[in-house]
C-alpha cells in the first residue's frame, strides 16, 4: 500500500493540544486493554509536559486531524556517554494503520534523535502485541533479550522513599 504524503504532516503538540494528548492516551489504553490504568489527567499532562519539561509530543496529521501519536523524553546511556530517545507511547489510530503513519513517526524520531546527537532510541512492547512486534522487527528494531523492565509505584515507591 505504502504512505502517501498528500496531506499528512508531522508536528509538535502544544498546550492547547493537552487534550488532544489525553485523548491519544486513553485510546492507546483501550487498545492495550489498559484503560482502568489511565488516571492522567489534562491538568497533569499540562504541567508535567508544557511546565516541567518532562516529555514531548508530536501528531501524526492527515488531511487536517490528528491520526496518530508519539509521546517520547530522553533517556541516558552511561555505556555512551550521551542521551537517547525513550518512546514511550506510538499509536495510530486504527482506521490509519497499515498504511504507513507509524513507521513515518518513527522515521521522524530517529531523525530527531540524530539530530539532538542522541545514541539510540528505546521503547518497550508488550508481549501480546503480535503486530506491532512484528512491525517493530521489519524495520530492523531488536528485542533486548535478557533484559526485564523492573518498576517500583504507588505505595511500594512510596515506602522506597521512606
Amino acid at each position: 500500500m505504502g504512505i502517501s504524503m498528500e496531506n499528512f504532516t508531522i508536528r509538535f503538540a502544544e498546550r492547547c493540544d493537552t487534550e488532544k494528548i489525553l485523548y491519544f492516551i486513553n485510546e492507546l489504553a483501550e487498545y492495550e486493554k489498559m484503560a482502568d490504568e489511565v488516571v492522567a489527567t489534562t491538568e497533569l499532562l499540562e504541567e508535567w509536559i508544557f511546565d516541567k519539561g518532562g516529555a514531548e509530543v508530536v501528531f501524526a496529521v492527515k488531511d487536517g486531524k490528528e491520526i496518530g501519536f508519539a509521546l517520547f523524553f530522553p533517556n541516558f546511556s552511561t555505556f555512551l556517554g550521551r542521551s537517547g530517545l525513550y518512546l514511550e507511547d506510538l499509536f495510530v489510530l486504527p482506521g490509519f494503520r497499515g498504511n504507513g503513519y507509524g513507521k513515518a513517526l518513527l522515521k521522524f524520531l530517529a531523525s530527531l534523535a540524530v539530530s539532538r546527537g542522541y545514541g539510540r532510541m528505546d521503547w518497550s512492547c508488550l508481549d501480546w502485541n503480535k503486530p506491532s512486534i512484528e512491525f517493530y522487527l521489519s524495520l530492523g528494531a531488536k528485542p533486548m533479550d535478557g533484559w526485564t523492565v523492573y518498576r517500583l509505584e504507588g505505595e511500594t515507591l512510596r515506602n522506597m522513599a521512606k
